[in-house]
């Protein structure tokens, strides 16, 4: 199958690539190539592709694709905060074309990376099913939402359209992204000796592995159509529902000397929701997610301590915002995060 994959040259995109052609399947990547350099250790062996914006693409990348993986967007709270206008024009708006353009083009199959975040506020109570009530709290939430909805109107008999709702992502990956709760956490830990949480620590993540995410996606793509024909799935394990304080302590064990400190200072954080992730595991026979947050810690601990990562990189190669506004402040990319050129 020949398969374009959006985001190839980010976190998940990098780990995902290659678990793509282990599995037979000729990968073309797209990417803008705004973290392509937020390397850690030996440079990935990418796909061939095209260096493009998401907001330019054509029928001309679309074409002769068999199915379209979509990882590309602003990703993540923080950065969708900072510039909710963008946030909408390309997580939503930009990927509602390009869905619109491989439909047009015969693409069978479009799979959305969306997130288990569009639960938002459903507190830690009963686990949350793909068909409780949707209640994102932040722009890069409510832009998922919006393109589930948009999606959901384009399916018809030739075109599927997945909605893969992704646990928080952790892991290592060459393209490493730090600011996610479970990499920042291992990070800390080892540059500073403190498992540093800022919130109060009661709000409980859902957690997936970068890898299982892989698997996932392309279990997905191979399903039979009606067992994921316009439907949404939440990916990860239920092992891994996990409160942040939770996450912290497994950090501490991981890594020897580490202490867990809990601030409290940023207060409730209003984002929390246990998730039920059954019903992926009864549409696809025999995937189950592989990891489990411990084995995280120590996989990030093993490959921080290989790669030698310092605190700079930390901060400002390997956190998207830092990234972003870097790049600006150098005249590298506009006001609308495009490349000058």
């Amino acid at each position: 199958m020949r398969v374009l994959l959006t985001g190839h040259q980010g976190y998940l995109g990098t780990v995902m690539a290659p678990v793509l052609t282990a599995a037979g399947h000729e990968v073309v990547g797209l990417d803008a190539g705004l973290f392509a350099d937020c390397v850690l250790g030996p440079a990935p062996a990418d796909p061939s592709g095209h260096r493009v914006d998401l907001r330019d693409v054509t029928a001309d990348h679309v074409a002769g694709v068999d199915a379209v993986i979509h990882l590309a967007a602003l990703s993540n709270d923080p950065l969708g905060s900072l510039a909710p206008e963008l946030t909408y024009d390309i997580n939503h708006h930009a990927s509602v074309r390009l869905a619109r353009l491989a439909r047009d083009a015969g693409v069978r199959r479009f799979l959305y990376a969306s997130t288990c975040s569009v639960y938002g506020a459903a507190g830690g109570g009963d686990l949350v099913g793909e068909d409780a009530p949707l209640r994102p709290v932040t722009p890069y939430a409510e832009s998922k939402v919006r393109v589930e909805d948009d999606l959901h109107a384009l399916a018809d008999d030739d075109f599927t359209p997945v909605f893969m709702r992704n646990a928080t992502a952790f892991g290592y990956s060459p393209r490493l992204r730090a600011d996610i709760v479970l990499n920042n956490l291992v990070g800390h830990a080892l540059l500073s000796g403190e498992v540093l949480v800022l919130s109060d620590g009661t709000p409980w993540r859902p957690l997936v592995h970068a890898a299982d995410i892989a698997r996932a996606f392309t279990a997905a793509l191979t399903a039979p159509r009606e067992a994921v024909h316009d439907l949404a799935f939440n990916i990860g394990s239920e092992i891994n529902n996990v409160t942040v304080a939770e996450i912290a302590e497994q950090v501490a064990e991981a890594v020897s000397g580490s202490k867990v400190v809990i601030t409290g200072e940023t207060g409730a954080d209003p984002r929390s929701y246990r998730v039920d992730f059954s019903r992926f595991r009864a549409a696809v026979p025999g995937f189950d997610c592989e990891w489990t947050v411990k084995q995280g810690a120590l996989e990030l601990a093993d490959a921080y301590r290989e790669h030698r990562l310092t605190q700079e990189d930390f901060e400002r190669r390997f956190t998207r915002l830092a990234v972003l506004r870097a790049a600006s402040d150098a005249g590298a990319v506009d006001g609308t995060l495009r490349w000058r050129r």
